[in-house]
């Protein structure tokens, strides 16, 4: 782009279209952004998670010199590189080379490395969106709950607030707008959906998404020495609960809310 410097200048690697082939994009002066599409679909996930299980491989490998973090987001990665001990150039031919080893179309991502399953009130006091969320997805609440519970959620983003997960995805019909007004504010733990997706709220907060339940596990605990449990790319299960049960597990005061991680590997 004529007239701006090449730390800023977006610069984009394609493929044929139809490949699935990314952009690579400048972000500031020490950062490459990979990425997939401007919408969220299933390929685009998969493609997020296993490019970023890629990458951090490769980093560990010295594959990436220089790479300091990578950091996945909804449809795109971000190599952080520190500039001093790598040029932007090299840089980006080293990230190019990675991603031009795929067909990103039929990406499929790797195992979870650790799953959480974590005890969730729909409905009700603790989901007060659920009615609204099953008539706009032409489902009875029920089949919303057993939608959401047998979907093996992936932890997609860490971002928003401290800790706070974007899960994913759902199936097709839980493609859903926002509303069209805002909810002034929505509890800690308040499980809410939008376009797929399902955000837990770290704390309590205004919200244009529906919130559909509610837990007492927190994605964000500034006082222990693992403040943010979750990992890009674990894997949650939803386990439904009664709403009294999820009633004791938040007077508990148990930052683990009753949640279990099985690490596989």
């Amino acid at each position: 782009m004529r007239g701006k410097p090449p730390e800023i200048a977006e610069e984009i690697s394609r493929r044929p279209a139809g490949t699935g082939a990314p952009e690579i994009l400048t972000l500031g002066r020490d950062g490459w952004l990979v990425r997939f599409a401007l919408t969220l679909e299933p390929w685009v996930t998969a493609a997020v998670q296993k490019l970023h299980a890629q990458a951090q491989e490769a980093a560990r490998s010295g594959a990436l010199p220089g790479v300091t973090k990578v950091s996945p987001c909804l449809t795109s990665v971000l190599f952080s590189f520190d500039p001093a001990s790598s040029e932007r150039a090299t840089m980006r031919a080293a990230i190019a080379r990675l991603v031009e080893a795929e067909d990103w179309h039929t990406a499929t991502p790797e195992p979870a490395a650790r799953l959480w399953q974590v005890p969730v009130a729909f409905g009700g006091e603790h989901g007060p969106d659920l009615d609204e969320v099953a008539t706009l997805s032409g489902r009875a609440a029920a089949q919303v709950i057993e939608d959401i519970a047998q979907t093996p959620l992936r932890v997609l983003a860490i971002g928003f607030a401290p800790g706070q997960p974007y899960l994913g995805l759902l199936p097709a019909p839980y493609d859903l707008p926002r509303m069209s007004a805002l909810n002034p504010q929505v509890p800690q733990g308040a499980i809410a959906l939008a376009v797929r997706q399902l955000v837990l709220f770290a704390n309590a907060s205004p919200t244009g998404w529906r919130q559909v339940a509610r837990t007492a596990f927190r994605p964000f605990r500034p006082d222990s020495d693992t403040p943010i449990p979750l990992r890009a790319g674990d894997e949650m299960r939803l386990v439904p609960v009664s709403g009294s049960e999820m009633s004791v597990l938040l007077s508990a005061g148990d930052p683990a809310g009753g949640a279990r991680l099985e690490v596989r590997r």
